[in-house]
């Protein structure tokens, strides 16, 4: 029986102002393909400045972003090899 170990590096990076954060995720497959994703944050005017909870929920909003593209991709390989539609799941 055959074990392979895979690894992936997701890298993440912010670009913040007083009230809005930009996320961009980018996963770099083993073939050398790539998938990009983009998430944001605004503070309300009334919130205290809090960076790393902007970081927080526009890094998730991104991620998520991320994990349905992949998802998407796999399942259009699958389509293309079997012929037939498969039955993405929804988070």
């Amino acid at each position: 029986m055959s074990h392979t170990v895979v690894g992936w590096h997701v890298e993440v990076e912010f670009d913040e102002d007083d009230r809005r954060t930009r996320a961009a995720a980018l996963l770099r497959l083993a073939d050398g393909s790539e998938v990009r994703a983009h998430g944001y944050a605004s503070r309300h005017r009334t919130d205290s400045n809090q960076p790393r909870v902007g970081e927080e929920i526009a890094g998730a909003r991104a991620l998520n972003e991320l994990a349905m593209k992949l998802l998407t991709k796999a399942h259009d390989e699958i389509d293309q090899v079997s012929g037939r539609a498969s039955h993405p799941i929804t988070v």
